[in-house]
């Protein structure tokens, strides 16, 4: 009869596999939520003492972790939280934009009545985490805004690659609303909402146009902030030009 622990009545091998994915939603969260800035080391010994699991659970989630590119090995194995590449942000954004058009334009296109439903119901707590000035929450419900959005347009591929890039931004967002000007994130509620009456609409090029627009003035604060914090003191856009 093998061992079993108290917490556990289903056996080691399932214990092992429900700790993995502990280890690796907990870690992916401090990592993109900022909790562990990047640079952060990790340290195997410390993760197992922390959640009471041997060492092969907590590498198997670092594994996992890298291979999201979250965290990093270097050369004499030690494991670190992977920096954000600040030179190359803008292969992101330009992905980032071209989701925001394309999945709110096949949701005017092919939305059903129903669907319209939760799109206004995350708008609702966007726009209660807004009040609350909650940072955390106001990403957190502006991705899941966008997402029901992705789903109304009833394309599986694009609403996979979209939830992937909204999830992959939550760094830059949480560096952005750290330092938000309160009149910015009413805006998007504002912007929100113009968005929900073009689908509505089924207004296909309205909503490609307002979620251009919407998208790119994200990015462009995203700039600004970097430029005033010295985060970043060239453009991250090829050939943009200074207005």
């Amino acid at each position: 009869m093998t061992h079993s622990s108290t917490d556990t009545t289903s056996g080691p091998e399932r214990k092992r596999g429900s700790g993995v994915k502990i280890v690796y939603d907990v870690l992916r969260d401090e990592i993109l939520d900022l909790v562990l800035p990047p640079g952060s080391p990790i340290d195997e010994v410390q993760l197992a003492e922390r959640f009471k699991l041997s060492r092969t659970p907590i590498r198997e989630a670092l594994v996992r972790l890298a291979g999201e590119g979250l965290i990093d090995t270097l050369p004499n194995r030690s494991t670190m939280v992977s920096n954000i590449d600040f030179l190359n942000l803008h292969t992101y954004f330009d992905a980032l934009v071209l989701m925001y058009r394309v999945t709110t334009r096949l949701a005017a296109e092919y939305h059903r009545p129903e669907d319209l439903d939760p799109i206004r119901a995350r708008q609702a707590e966007f726009a209660a985490a807004v009040e609350a000035q909650d940072a955390l929450a106001m990403i957190a419900t502006n991705a899941a805004f966008h997402s029901a959005i992705a789903e109304a347009g009833r394309n599986l591929y694009f609403t996979g690659l979209f939830n992937r890039l909204l999830d992959e931004g939550r760094r830059i967002l949480r560096l952005y609303y750290q330092s938000y000007d309160d009149r910015l994130p009413q805006r998007f509620v504002d912007e929100h909402e113009e968005m929900i009456a073009a689908i509505a609409a089924r207004d296909v090029e309205a909503a490609d146009r307002l979620a251009r627009t919407h998208a790119e003035q994200i990015v462009e604060q995203i700039q600004k902030l970097f430029a005033r914090n010295g985060r970043l003191d060239i453009s991250l856009t090829p050939n943009s030009v200074d207005k």
